[in-house]
């Protein structure tokens, strides 16, 4: 039989009696230490005593009930409260605030929060969302405990948010916000409030990769705003780990005095890319396009082919599809993926390869390139230069990036807050 639950608004302002039922003051606050457990163990409440703030130890509590705390023992330490590193109030910290509903990957709200005596041990086993709790905050109690919880969230899927507490000196583990993909990390940045959508960059940036994803994913608006306040050495090193093509972007929405600076400090190679791509118009064919690509020579056999996939640090959408050239360095032919893994491993790739490939110039602009991609039905499409030597490729995402209203996802309720 599950543990009765109890709720916190039913402790918070409760008597706090002595032994024999006299009361000596009232509960302000339950304290809790997020250690990784499922549910973190209550370790102590907070009581004002004669007008001061006093700490309780779980231990000296006899008994915790709705309207009713109970000391044990006769004597009461009148030093005053004061937070220690990495305790949360949960009324003062996280009650009526966002969490991070980890599972559902999107905002909820704090409305209530539920308590339960597990073997001796009381922890904060879930909350409610949902408009009932704060009904039960507001209510007077007799009438407060007819109200039922009907959305429970479980706190093993929940994710607090602490940059807004004085001594919290946590981040949030990445070990809950990595069961997450990039966009929906995004997501939830872009439906927070500055200050938690840092602690969720924050957070990520313990994961290179990862923030770099995160950040691809983001709006432009909320890619600025974060940049922005950075310094030149952080922003470089975010765009450092993106896409060049992505990297490229971000640049150019920096104000026009940061530009030179923050490119002046990325790698070598990844300057080179970002600096050639600048120099094409947004959006055209040189300005869409990733210059990050697998060409092979045509007499190039499958089995190496493939090994050449598995050791590529290409992205992963950019290598659904390896190009041929031939012997002058001309793009010749395409092969998916698909079609080289059925091939015979001595196969030659111009043998497999099909032949005059569908290419776009750099400077075509995004409305003819998207009608060839659609005409073509093609998920990548390869950008040649005047000799039809291959400079880049453009796939399906960075055409949607470029045509899909900025916000998008908000406006079809993908980032919605659950309150």
């Amino acid at each position: 039989m599950p543990p009765e639950l109890l709720h916190l608004s039913a402790v918070i302002r409760s008597p706090l009696v002595d032994p024999q039922g006299e009361r000596i003051g009232r509960i302000d606050d339950l304290i809790v230490r997020l250690d990784g457990k499922p549910h973190p163990p209550i370790t102590g409440l907070v009581a004002r005593v004669a007008g001061r703030e006093l700490f309780l130890p779980i231990e000296r509590i006899a008994a915790m009930r709705p309207r009713l705390v109970q000391l044990t023992g006769k004597t009461l330490d009148l030093g005053r409260f004061e937070r220690r590193p990495g305790e949360l109030l949960l009324a003062r910290d996280l009650q009526a605030r966002h969490l991070i509903h980890v599972v559902g990957a999107h905002l909820i709200r704090a409305n209530e929060i539920e308590l339960a005596e597990t073997d001796g041990v009381w922890q904060v086993v879930g909350v409610d969302p949902s408009g009932r709790g704060v009904l039960r905050r507001l209510l007077p109690p007799p009438l407060a405990r007819r109200v039922r919880t009907k959305s429970r969230v479980d706190w093993e899927a929940i994710e607090p948010f602490v940059a807004h507490v004085p001594t919290a000196r946590m981040r949030i583990p990445l070990r809950k916000l990595s069961r997450l993909r990039a966009a929906q990390i995004a997501d939830l940045v872009e439906a927070a409030s500055h200050e938690e959508g840092e602690e969720i960059i924050e957070a990520v940036s313990l994961d290179r990769e990862l923030e770099a994803d995160v950040f691809e994913e983001l709006d432009p608006d909320h890619q600025r705003e974060f940049l922005e306040s950075r310094s030149d050495a952080e922003a470089a090193r975010v765009l450092a780990t993106m896409a060049p093509d992505d990297a490229a972007d971000l640049i150019n929405d920096l104000d026009q005095d940061r530009r030179r600076a923050v490119l002046e400090l990325l790698p070598p190679r990844q300057q080179a890319k970002v600096r050639r791509l600048l120099s094409y118009n947004p959006e055209t064919g040189g300005g869409l396009m990733n210059p990050d690509f697998l060409l092979l020579p045509g007499a190039t056999r499958a089995d190496a082919a493939l090994e050449a996939i598995r050791r590529s640090d290409v992205a992963p959408e950019a290598l659904a599809t390896v190009y041929t050239s031939d012997a002058d360095g001309r793009i010749s032919g395409t092969v998916s993926v698909v079609r080289l893994l059925k091939a015979s491993p001595q196969a030659r790739l111009s043998s497999i390869a099909e032949r005059d490939p569908v290419t776009v110039r750099a400077d075509a602009d995004v409305h003819s390139i998207l009608r060839k991609m659609s005409d073509f039905n093609l998920s990548t499409a390869p950008v040649v230069d005047d000799d039809h030597r291959m400079l880049g490729v453009i796939t399906v995402d960075d055409l949607l990036e470029l045509l899909l209203p900025t916000g998008w996802r908000r406006d079809f309720g993908m980032t919605a807050t659950e309150e």
